[in-house]
């Protein structure tokens, strides 16, 4: 984790922006040189939303997001605080991306809507076996894309970063995975992307995102 306890929210921001490659620039051709404008004016909040756009590239160092975190808590920014921490998991421990649809309250254990920023850790069968043959799950953390939570029955875009990488290295688009809290079926999923973790030199940690 990057010493950052030293640091203002300007000055946090600021070495964030220097993490983004010059020629990097979001949809809607928002560059650095653009963050710098609001710095300097201290629009903290604009800037920390823009440099979220930016890191979207997958040659993005984890530093920028640990970065972005610890602005994202000193401004109080609780969702943008978990996105954050989230992406640095993204990062060291890859990502899958998938269309989930739970259980409706009357078939499934949950009656309750789950939290879309990550708390949720549930099990997901992904077709591994034990050696005695029997259904073996792996955990990956859930979070719920463009929603805060996910009704019962609900179906949305989410994002799983799992807790053992090497657990899912044969997961591919397209194929249908299933997620448990407990013996029964929560939900069904279908994988529309898989990206490994990223190389991250001199460090070969792995990485929960931080319950919020």
């Amino acid at each position: 984790m990057v010493d950052n306890e030293r640091m203002d929210v300007p000055d946090l921001l600021e070495s964030a922006s220097l993490l983004v490659p010059a020629e990097t620039a979001t949809e809607n051709d928002i560059t650095v040189q653009d963050i710098w404008d609001y710095l300097a004016h201290d629009e903290w909040e604009i800037a920390l939303g823009l440099l979220e756009e930016l890191g979207d590239g997958r040659s993005i160092p984890p530093a920028l997001w640990e970065k972005l975190a610890e602005a994202a808590e000193q401004l109080r920014m609780e969702r943008s605080a978990a996105w954050c921490h989230w992406r640095c998991a993204e990062i060291r421990n890859g990502v899958i991306r998938a269309e989930l649809t739970l259980r409706p309250a009357g078939e499934g254990r949950r009656t309750t809507p789950i939290s879309g920023t990550g708390v949720l850790r549930p099990m997901w069968d992904i077709g591994d076996l034990s050696p005695t043959g029997e259904r073996a799950v792996s955990i990956a953390a859930l979070w719920v894309e463009n929603m805060p939570i996910l009704e019962p029955g609900g179906q949305a875009s989410v994002r799983l970063v799992p807790l053992t990488p090497s657990h899912w290295t044969h997961v591919r688009p397209g194929q249908r995975i299933t997620m448990h809290e407990d013996r029964s079926v929560a939900g069904t999923a279908v994988v529309s992307e898989v990206h490994r973790p990223a190389a991250v030199p001199g460090d070969g940690r792995r990485y929960a995102p931080r319950p919020y």
